[in-house]
């Protein structure tokens, strides 16, 4: 399988592009189409890395809009918690194949997905062409740790299996929902088969309070204790942390993905402390946390929502820039996301072409334009390992994604009537 794209516009250059097998093989002004090539005319288009959403729980498309405008425990307790014990394969087939279609279309190629039915996620993945770390939320505060482990060792397999795109992960959903005997054992599969993992940390003071409570000592130093503090873990939220623990997160080489939008909407009450992070040298990506409680999934909005927010919270409207805003994006501040290294030769074929005709992207400066004024419909295409997912804003199949979806989330009373 070959690709050529031609009249891009990369770095202020028009260039071409030739892909075989999934990985750039040629890239400058001189390249031509090849007659066995698929070819696409970017007739000017802007030439990008795509962008990755560092945490996400994407089958929860089927729940957006539901349970709205509550606090995160009583929306966990009272309306997410008993209906997603009703889900079916299928409904988390669907939710993730609907995820999938709105991150292709916002310019998302990769993304770290914790929810229930992995394998029905990664299926559904792999489907859509997409790359992904797949893991299911593991609980065991019911007293059923030997089923969460028979569970969690079952699905590595099954997701690990799905596809060369697709990365199986633990994912124990929090301090507050796992043991602290079953979190040594995360950290113990997790080393021996050097495989990451995902876990929620800080997203809330009473969750810190509770810790210190119980455990004597603030989250990041206690799951350091029980060994799931490493470099492939990814910590998503990290809002409550202190400076003790970001040194102590960086010193570890653990990732922090922040999710902005999500954080907001939950009034979890602080911001996340990026600028100390920074200066801690820690790992950080951007993400948007599940459609549930965001309610998108376009990641052009939580650019700009992060920039803001610590420029705010700084008091400095240089803190953050917007080249080191889609920095974070795309992934390049984390190298265990799993960002390809850009659009060079030699490199996975995954990649963007952008709307040049864009109102949003006909004016300044191209960082400040993608961050501060564009949204994901500035996305004419997107490719992954040199396939075409989306060309001229038309994916294939996406009414059928959208109807299916629609039947899952009326099976669980959760859609609109009409």
């Amino acid at each position: 399988m070959s690709l050529a794209v031609t009249d891009a516009l990369l770095d202020g250059e028009r260039i071409a592009l030739r892909a075989e097998e999934g990985v750039i093989v040629e890239l400058g002004p001189d390249v031509q189409p090849r007659p066995e090539d698929e070819h696409v005319d970017a007739a000017g288009a802007i030439l990008t890395p795509p962008l990755l959403n560092g945490h996400t729980h994407a089958a929860m498309t089927l729940f957006r809009g539901f349970g709205d405008d509550l606090p995160l425990m009583r929306w966990l307790e009272e309306k997410i918690w008993p209906i997603e014990r009703r889900l079916q394969p299928e409904d988390v087939y669907w939710g993730t194949r609907l995820a999938c279609l709105e991150m292709v279309r916002s310019g998302t190629t990769r993304f770290w997905d914790m929810y229930w039915h992995p394998e029905a996620a990664a299926r559904a993945v792999r489907d859509a062409g997409l790359r992904a770390t797949v893991a299911a939320p593991l609980i065991d505060v019911d007293g059923r740790a030997q089923d969460m482990r028979e569970a969690a060792l079952r699905s590595l397999d099954a997701v690990a299996g799905a596809d060369e795109r697709i990365e199986a992960g633990l994912a124990p959903h929090a301090i507050y929902t796992v043991t602290e005997p079953s979190l040594r054992w995360i950290a113990e599969v997790a080393s021996e088969r050097g495989i990451p993992i995902q876990i929620h940390l800080s997203e809330t003071e009473q969750e810190v309070a509770d810790c210190l409570a119980a455990q004597g000592q603030r989250p990041a130093h206690y799951l350091d204790r029980v060994g799931l503090l490493t470099p492939r873990t990814v910590l998503a939220h990290g809002v409550w942390l202190d400076e003790e623990e970001l040194e102590l997160i960086a010193a570890r080489g653990a990732v922090i993905v922040t999710n902005p939008v999500a954080n907001l909407k939950l009034a979890v009450g602080r911001v996340f402390p990026y600028v100390r992070a920074r200066t801690s040298g820690i790992q950080v990506g951007l993400g948007t946390d599940g459609p549930g409680s965001n309610n998108s999934l376009d990641l052009f909005a939580d650019m700009k929502v992060f920039a803001l927010l610590q420029k705010h919270e700084a008091r400095d409207s240089a803190a953050v820039t917007a080249p080191e805003t889609w920095e974070l994006a795309t992934g390049r501040r984390a190298p265990l996301l799993g960002a390809a290294h850009g659009v060079e030769v030699g490199q996975p074929a995954d990649f963007l072409l952008l709307r040049t005709g864009m109102p949003e992207l006909s004016f300044g400066e191209l960082p400040a334009a993608l961050v501060y004024a564009a949204s994901g419909a500035v996305v004419h295409t997107t490719v992954v390992a040199g396939r075409v997912l989306m060309r001229g804003g038309e994916i294939e199949g996406a009414e059928e994604v959208l109807a299916r979806a629609l039947e899952r989330a009326r099976r669980l009373g959760l859609a609109l009537p009409r």
